[in-house]
């Protein structure tokens, strides 16, 4: 696909705020993407097309660093990991083209100011956005690269782990181990609740379609109450469509940043260093 039909960032940047307008002021990173697509009127072929060599579309990659720029300009803000709100500024910006005035603005200002230390402590870690975002992003980079070499059943094991981490009990692995993927049950206990489960988890570098979730569906169909399909690749728009299809048993879709998101939050293979900040009180040697 040509790479002149890519949406300028411009356009992403105004999709999304209009993205957060319609959804009542907030949104999910998987709802802003699905909203770009639509309002930017984006084929499939260019949603598809993928940033360099990384498990992410050159549109996501894109969307990510709008999300940043609006960020800065303080028109958008993100007040829990993946949900984002639109600020009463935002909500102001009438046009693309005075919101992409205010974005170069407050860009240009943090650029000026950043090594202040001042303007450190009042944005916290954003005024270093423009050079840490791309670095804080390549962890995904790093683990998914990480993962794909691993050893089908070491790979496995990774999976089974994840699972019962999060709440998986009696877990059986029925087959796919060797080809990097594999299929299995478990129950799910949620409060009073235990739900039967059939889970499939696929090792891709790319993405998973429609086709893969109707094979899924028809595996587990009266053989358990709910479905999950992770993937270290991605899901495409129809296999997102099919996994929701009405009439048809629902099925949660995991792909490669939310499995890395998981290995995170349950601290495996990642490790989370906070970083020490020593500042002087001038006022303690005043007082001797």
């Amino acid at each position: 696909m040509p790479q002149q039909e890519l949406p300028s960032s411009k356009d992403i940047r105004w999709a999304i705020l209009s993205a957060l307008k319609e959804k009542g002021g907030s949104a999910s990173n998987q709802e802003l993407s699905e909203s770009i697509a639509r309002l930017l009127d984006l084929s499939q072929a260019v949603q598809d097309i993928p940033h360099k060599n990384r498990s992410i579309s050159e549109v996501d990659y894109r969307g990510q660093w709008a999300r940043t720029y609006l960020k800065i300009a303080g028109a958008i803000d993100n007040s829990a990991r993946g949900i984002w709100t639109i600020t009463d500024y935002g909500r102001r910006l009438s046009s693309a083209d005075e919101m992409e005035q205010q974005v170069q603005q407050a860009v240009k200002k943090q650029r000026r100011s950043r090594q202040t230390s001042r303007i450190q402590a009042e944005k916290h870690s954003t005024d270093k956005d423009l050079d840490d975002n791309q670095e804080n992003d390549d962890w995904y980079e790093e683990l998914l690269s990480l993962l794909k070499t691993l050893d089908p059943s070491a790979f496995e094991r990774l999976c089974q782990r994840v699972l019962r981490e999060s709440g998986f009990t009696k877990l059986e692995v029925t087959g796919k181990s060797g080809d990097g993927g594999i299929d299995g049950a478990g129950v799910l206990r949620v409060n009073l609740l235990s739900f039967h489960v059939r889970f499939q988890s696929k090792r891709y570098a790319g993405s998973v379609g429609a086709g893969d979730i109707r094979d899924f569906r028809g595996a587990m169909v009266g053989r358990a109450d709910k479905g999950l399909f992770m993937t270290t690749g991605r899901f495409t728009e129809a296999a997102q469509a099919e996994a929701t299809r009405d009439g048809a048993p629902a099925i949660d879709l995991i792909d490669g940043f939310h499995f890395c998101d998981l290995l995170k939050q349950f601290g495996l293979g990642v490790r989370c260093q906070r970083v020490e900040k020593i500042s002087i009180a001038p006022e303690f040697f005043a007082e001797l």
